[in-house]
């Protein structure tokens, strides 16, 4: 009977490891998916700077070279795949020339009227709410892994099977954590 004893503390130890190892993998897979929904709504959002970088050239052609910067900021945060920190700069420069198009587009009185170019801002403003929910999310889904990393017992098997700390989301320009002025 005593022999059985060591073999069966033996196997809960290898149980409840297991269990640890498979607590991380799974928040490991949820960082993963989390970050998947934020690069759906990204190349939701991405998919629109086209149709309306086409709606306001009829109207300020003489903004060619603010049209051709938001093309290259778009293929720069296309380019910058799946590295959150690179990625995270791209779109501020993004959003940044999506800011200013629109600060243009709104002293443009028969570009305010157009039924197309309502609509797309329209699209672009609840992709944006997506975005930051989905950014969110991600973030939630990265604290608890990165807190699950650090904390004893699962950090000696995080080290043992090197899982790594991921990366938050976060704004990197100062002047989109101000909120939005809007006039009427």
């Amino acid at each position: 009977m005593n022999t059985w004893i060591p073999w069966i503390i033996g196997a809960a130890v290898v149980v409840y490891l297991i269990y640890l190892y498979n607590g991380l993998v799974t928040l490991r897979n949820r960082v993963r998916n989390a970050w998947s929904q934020i690069d759906v709504q990204l190349k939701r959002r991405h998919d629109l700077i086209p149709n309306i970088v086409a709606s306001v050239k009829g109207y300020m052609a003489h903004e060619r070279g603010l049209f051709e910067t938001i093309t290259r900021a778009r293929e720069k945060a296309v380019a910058a795949g799946s590295n959150v920190p690179a990625r995270a700069a791209a779109e501020a420069v993004l959003d940044r020339s999506l800011h200013s198009l629109f600060a243009l587009a709104e002293s443009t009185p028969q570009l305010q009227a157009s039924v197309n170019m309502l609509a797309l801002q329209e699209e672009l403003s609840s992709t944006e709410n997506r975005i930051a929910f989905a950014r969110q999310h991600y973030n939630d889904a990265v604290l608890a892994y990165n807190t699950a990393l650090s904390t004893v017992p699962s950090v000696f098997i995080a080290r043992a099977f090197a899982f790594q700390p991921d990366t938050l989301y976060e704004v990197s320009d100062m002047r989109e954590r101000e909120p939005v002025t809007v006039s009427f």
